[in-house]
Parts: structure tokens; sequence; C-alpha cells
């Protein structure tokens, strides 16, 4: 019988030999053209001061516990008060982060009986918090509310439908208006992720719910910190009473270790930053919209519609996938394939993430060298 190192390693040998086998890289000096920073918030250098500002030398380095022992401090509550208004919602419950949170949620305020309806495209800590609940859960197709509503009139008990106002992986927009006048129609409790959509959205990007005033007919509603907003967390925006049983019963929140006060700090000073920068909201619009002109121009097809900063050329196959990547990473660019099994096989793509300091000049450069890229398959 196989030891159980020679058993890791042939599940090791199976993703080499099907060119799905992952490893580590460090950054790249290349041209951004991968990275979840799309306003460069990441290394904006106002924001670091506001940290620097907002910490002195009394502050402590650590959080010293989860935030019912010692973890919990007045700046932590006057973040999730900013947070609540700035989304405009009741209350605020700030996450270590958003997987943390996802599975934290689904694993606690669904209860046995319930019944749990998500998207076939919703993020791993979605689908991970969802099998650690007692509910009941199916998924739907991708964007398909025709076959959510098949499911709804099948469901009973308190009914969830999980979202993402912006898939991570495709770059498009859950329908919201219409899923969630769907939802109305069966009393059916709305949860969206905004990851991908935080600080992208709205006039000062506080998301797409927001942006579409919908903020009123969600039950609650996840903002990531880690994305465009260049710092680390999550937030649930949602009721008073969401937030006390998720402080009292969500395991996630309870037994961890708080984030420190650099952290906490870091997720203010993005926000004020944006706040007081909305142009580039803007500046990374504009760099969507010159993107997508120019892949018209260059009749490249396999692209998936999206008006995010997310633009995901399909390039079936993780050999061919892995090719194309690797010679624009050799042109100076840097983006990644993304490969099977995390999205379903001969759905293999090149994700270009844009960004509002991206020039003019090195986004005409990365159309073409993906027109030359692909050209070289055939």
């Amino acid at each position: 019988m196989p030891s159980l190192e020679e058993r890791l390693a042939q599940k090791l040998d199976h993703r080499k030999k099907t060119n799905s086998f992952r490893q580590l890289q460090c950054q790249s000096e290349s041209i951004d053209f991968c990275s979840n920073d799309y306003l460069g918030l990441a290394k904006e250098s106002k924001i670091l001061q506001g940290i620097t500002n907002s910490c002195t030398s009394h502050t402590p380095f650590g959080s010293t516990g989860s935030r019912l022992i010692s973890g919990n401090s007045s700046q932590y509550q006057s973040v999730e008060e900013y947070l609540s208004n700035f989304h405009k919602g009741e209350s605020a419950l700030i996450f270590n982060s958003g997987y943390d949170a996802n599975v934290g949620f689904f694993s606690t305020i669904p209860q046995r009986g319930a019944t749990i309806l998500y998207d076939e495209l919703c993020h791993a800590s979605i689908r991970d918090g969802i099998r650690l609940s007692l509910a009941k859960s199916h998924s739907f197709p991708h964007n398909d509310l025709s076959a959510l509503r098949a499911k709804l009139e099948l469901s009973n008990g308190i009914i969830f439908v999980a979202v993402e106002s912006v898939y991570s992986m495709d770059g498009d927009n859950a329908p919201l208006k219409e899923l969630v006048s769907l939802c109305d129609e069966f009393n059916a409790n709305v949860i969206v992720d905004e990851a991908h959509s935080t600080g992208i959205y709205g006039n000062k990007g506080e998301g797409l719910v927001v942006s579409l005033e919908l903020q009123d007919k969600i039950f609650a509603r996840l903002y990531t910190f880690g994305k465009a907003m260049g710092a680390h967390g999550a937030v649930w925006i949602g009721s008073a009473i969401l937030k006390d049983y998720l402080i009292n019963y969500c395991r996630s929140f309870i037994y961890t270790t708080a984030l420190p006060a650099h952290s906490v700090a870091h997720i203010q000073s993005a926000y004020d930053f944006l706040s007081e920068n909305p142009q580039r909201i803007q500046e990374l619009h504009h760099n969507i919209g010159l993107f997508k002109t120019l892949v018209l121009q260059n009749s490249i097809d396999g692209f998936i519609a999206s008006d995010s900063p997310i633009q995901s050329c399909i390039v079936s196959g993780n050999k061919n996938v892995k090719s194309v990547a690797t010679f624009m990473q050799g042109e100076g660019f840097d983006v990644h394939p993304i490969l099977h099994p995390t999205v379903a096989e001969g759905r293999e793509r090149i994700r270009i993430c844009l960004h509002a300091y991206n020039t003019e000049d090195e986004i005409a450069q990365l159309v073409g060298t993906l027109k030359l890229g692909l050209s070289q398959l055939s």
C-alpha cells in the first residue's frame, strides 16, 4: 500500500501531467496586468502617510487577541461605523479576509431547513462556507434567472440566493436589478459578494449595489479591501441584528486574532484617499473602454463580455493558455494563465486586469502582443 507521501506525490504528478501544477512566484518587475490593485492604492504614498498619522509610537504592533477578548478598540468601532455609512447600510462587521467572512457567514446564518441557491461561478469561499452549513444547497447556471426561478419554485424554508456583483474569473456583472425583483416574488434573502466591485462602481466606489440603489433590497453585502482598496480584510454590511448574530455565533470571527491597529488604520486611510480622489475611478473606466475598443479593432475573439477591470480571453487547454501567457511574459507583460481546474475544462483563459495607472501605450502594446501570441497557436 502506498504511503501518505507517495499518495500525495501521485496527485501532484497528475497535476504536472495535465499542465495544472501550481507554483509560487515572486512579484514581477514587468508591466502589471494581473494584480487586483485596480486603482493603484496598494502603492499610494498618501495612504501610507495616513496610516502613520493614525498609529503613534504607543500603538501596539499586534492586536493581542480576538475582538471578544482584547482585540477590539474604539478605532475598530469608528471604522465600522464609517464603512456602514459609506456603503449605505445599518451596521458593519470587519473580518480578517473575504475568505474568512464568506466561510463564516454561510456556515452560520443559513440554518437547518433553509435553502441556499448560489450561482455556479460563486467564489470558492462561498462554496466552502455552504459546505459547512446545515442548510440544503443547489447551484444554478451562471446568471440564468430562468433556471433560478425554477429552483426557487422548488425551494422551501428560509431561502438565500448568493451571487457576486462582479465575477472574479469572467469579470461580468450579475443582473442584480432583475435578480432582486425575482427574489422579492419568493421572499428570498439576497446575499451579494462585492469583492470586485468595491471601489470600482458608484460615485465614490461604494459598489454596484449602491450604484443601482438596491441596498435596501439586499440582506447582506460583503466588501473586501484586498483588491481595489489596496489593503486587507473584509466587511459584512447588514442589519444590527445580523452583526450581533455573527459576533455571537460566527466561528471564523469569534476564534481568530483581530486585525492589528495598523491594518484597521490602512482600511480607513484607503477609503479617505478614494473619497478625496474619485478621479481614479474615472481613469480606470477610461482604460477599460480603451482596452475594449482596441480588442475590437484588432478583431481578437474569445473575450467574455465585461465592463469591469477583469477582461478574460478564452484560450482552451492548459497547454495552449500557458503558451500564450509565457509569450506575453517574455514581452514584458505580467499576465497569468487561469488553468483547469480553477475554471472549467475548455474555459481556460488569459485573465487581464486593467488598472488606473496603466498607460494608453502599455494597453495598446498589450493588445498587440496578445494578438501575436494567439496567432502562434494556429
